[in-house]
């Protein structure tokens, strides 16, 4: 049986992030939805999303019997239990919500409004689960993500020994290191939550890691950074400076100084030195951000929210984010002041004017960062890059 992903209705409030991914390829605790629910269900894994991804992203095989999951479903065992048992050709939702689909084999299904027309089978009646809504649910929920998320993957493996240059503040049984990891000369506090360690990561003299908090595999922590408060770092990435509740999606930088704080931050981006992100505003009001459905900023309710920013995007030295600030694929964000609270995709500039970043040039940049981390800019994700840049054209106006 093939698990299919599928994005619904909600998906442009995860935009700019999927944009250039799936959102079941969101990360969320320490691996993708998608790979959390593929522990959970095995078989092969596939996609029902925008077009135009699907040269980067498996679609879904119609020859197969296929179980269709809401892409903003939690993971969870138990409601993976319940999926496994839904009957051929039988919907499971709660209320207005659709959970999954079971669709035969060779039965066609071309997009996510298909699956509305399936028969609802009623639910048990203790069937628990949680939606992600928004964007900023991501760190609004990742502390109990990470918590889950380290008892699934560490479970029936051993952590390799806390080196003694180390200082644990808490109970080290809640400190995991995956093999090959180096720590050395490090803070680590455990007090409220876990701390993960990824394969290959490496956290430098100094540093204070506080739990709940997961370093991706090879990801370097450079010295005398500070990160925690709920935080995901992902694979491949470089931190300095000080990080709080934020995740970073894979294969991006802040290497320096300077504060990101209730952020998501997609892949292949760099953050110059000294960037800093506004999480509060002076007033402690509610935070409004852009929201691309409604095409204009929308009162989220949060207090805490800092900088949402798309694949492929970079600032420069001593940039200043204000609360709230949406920032596209592949912008390059430089110059005095704060730059707009949204920046289109393909943007050149800051807080002086915005002007489009050539196309060619961002795709050049692009094909030297990833080179970097020896990864390829092959050529279906360049078309993909292309086309969003079409894509977003309306907003750079």
């Amino acid at each position: 049986m093939q698990v299919v992903l599928f994005d619904d209705h909600l998906r442009s409030a995860f935009l700019p992030l999927v944009y250039t991914r799936p959102l079941a390829e969101l990360r969320f605790g320490i691996r993708t939805l998608s790979e959390q629910w593929m522990d959970m269900l095995g078989g092969d894994q596939a996609f029902l999303t925008e077009p135009y991804l699907y040269s980067c992203f498996q679609a879904q095989d119609q020859q197969k019997e296929r179980l269709f999951i809401n892409a903003r479903l939690i993971p969870d065992y138990r409601l993976a239990g319940e999926l496994r048992q839904i009957a051929d050709r039988m919907a499971l939702r709660a209320g207005d919500q659709l959970l999954a689909v079971k669709v035969p084999a060779n039965e066609d299904v071309p997009d996510y409004h298909a699956l509305l027309d399936y028969p609802a089978t009623a639910p048990e009646n203790d069937l628990q689960f949680s939606f992600l809504q928004h964007l900023t649910d991501l760190f609004r929920f990742n502390e109990g993500a990470i918590h889950e998320e380290i008892k699934r993957v560490t479970y029936g493996m051993i952590s390799a020994a806390i080196d003694p240059t180390n200082t644990v503040i808490g109970d080290p049984e809640d400190v995991f290191i995956a093999e090959e990891a180096i720590v050395e000369g490090a803070w680590l506090n455990v007090r409220k939550g876990p701390v993960y360690i990824g394969q290959g990561a490496h956290v430098q003299e100094g540093s204070t890691v506080i739990g709940p908090c997961t370093i991706g595999a090879h990801t370097t922590v450079k010295p005398l950074t500070r990160v925690g408060g709920a935080s995901t770092i992902g694979p491949w990435c470089k931190i300095g400076g000080e990080v709080s509740n934020s995740i970073f999606q894979g294969y991006s930088n802040k290497g320096h100084d300077g504060y990101v704080g209730n952020s998501i931050i997609g892949e292949w981006c760099n953050l110059g030195a000294d960037t800093n992100t506004s999480n509060l505003k002076n007033n402690y009001g509610p935070i409004s951000i852009f929201n691309y459905q409604e095409r204009k900023p929308v009162n989220t309710g949060l207090t805490f929210c800092g900088l949402l920013m798309g694949d492929h995007s970079k600032s420069a030295i001593n940039t200043m984010f204000n609360t709230g600030t949406v920032c596209g694929v592949s912008a390059n964000v430089f110059g005095g002041g704060f730059p707009p609270g949204f920046i289109p995709s393909w943007s050149w500039g800051g807080g002086d004017g915005l002007t489009t970043y050539d196309l060619e040039k961002s795709l050049e940049t692009a094909h030297r960062m990833m080179g970097r981390r020896n990864v390829e800019l092959d050529t279906d994700t360049e078309q993909m890059l292309r086309h969003i840049f079409t894509l977003t054209a309306d907003f750079r106006g």
